[in-house]
């Protein structure tokens, strides 16, 4: 195939940047869309210019290092990928494709397709973990019986990979379905519930303090989520940061 490329270029977090046009010639319908960036970069490198960042690592759908946003659909045109499992195949010869960074005021653009998600971590940092008791009477976690339910529920809540997607397709740039995963996949369980309470608040006011917008409903983060997480996750952290807030004015 034959393609035109329009990328978003910046040097750095200062630059105000602007879309370059690349157009790139024989590429394979059986390639990656970050394989089909690798070789447009070898080009770059052999003219002399400077390669387009992009972020990744696991290229296996894991780690959620390489989000980018590809004609105005974060991941691009599949669903269930994220931008790494995208392959070329999805596309047709003479295609013009755009490619851009995640845009959100609290995801900043460090270079090229490259935004800094450190505000997601220190979200997760707030609260997102649960402590463990070291005291030689912990309880085998195998021991404890959970109802199916909540284990499948949490489960499907600890797939999400952080990757941004929601916030990139949310009007707003909302990160609840992000930190509603990350609130679901402990509150469901029992070792979860010891700090059930100060997790959420925790969480949610992080969240807000980093600048990410409020949630109105509208949906597009559970249907561009690669891994699927649903809408019932934020109905459950909204229950939650409630019920703590009116326990503790108790």
């Amino acid at each position: 195939m034959n393609l035109n490329l329009k990328i978003w270029r910046q040097k750095d977090a200062n630059d105000k940047g602007k879309i370059v046009e690349y157009p790139i010639a024989n590429v394979s319908e059986h390639m990656s869309f970050l394989e089909m960036l690798d070789v447009l970069n070898e080009e770059l490198i052999e003219k002399g210019d400077e390669p387009v960042a992009f972020d990744h690592d696991c290229r296996e759908g894991i780690c959620g290092m390489c989000s980018l946003y590809i004609n105005g659909e974060a991941h691009g045109p599949d669903r269930g990928v994220t931008t790494c499992q995208l392959h070329m195949r999805k596309f047709k010869d003479g295609d013009t494709i755009f490619i851009e960074p995640f845009r959100a005021t609290a995801l900043p653009v460090v270079k090229d397709l490259v935004v800094d998600r450190s505000a997601m971590d220190r979200i997760q940092q707030a609260g997102g973990f649960v402590s463990v008791n070291t005291s030689g009477n912990t309880q085998d976690a195998n021991a404890i019986p959970i109802a199916k339910e909540n284990a499948d529920k949490a489960f499907d809540a600890a797939t999400c990979i952080g990757c941004g997607a929601c916030i990139a397709t949310c009007k707003n740039s909302s990160a609840m379905l992000y930190v509603s995963a990350k609130v679901s996949q402990f509150s469901l369980l029992p070792q979860g519930q010891v700090e059930a309470k100060e997790r959420v608040k925790n969480m949610v006011n992080k969240m807000d303090e980093e600048g990410f917008g409020n949630c109105t409903n509208t949906g597009a983060c559970e249907v561009e989520c690669p891994k699927g997480i649903s809408l019932e996750n934020i109905s459950r952290m909204n229950r939650e940061f409630l019920a703590a807030n009116f326990s503790s004015k108790k």
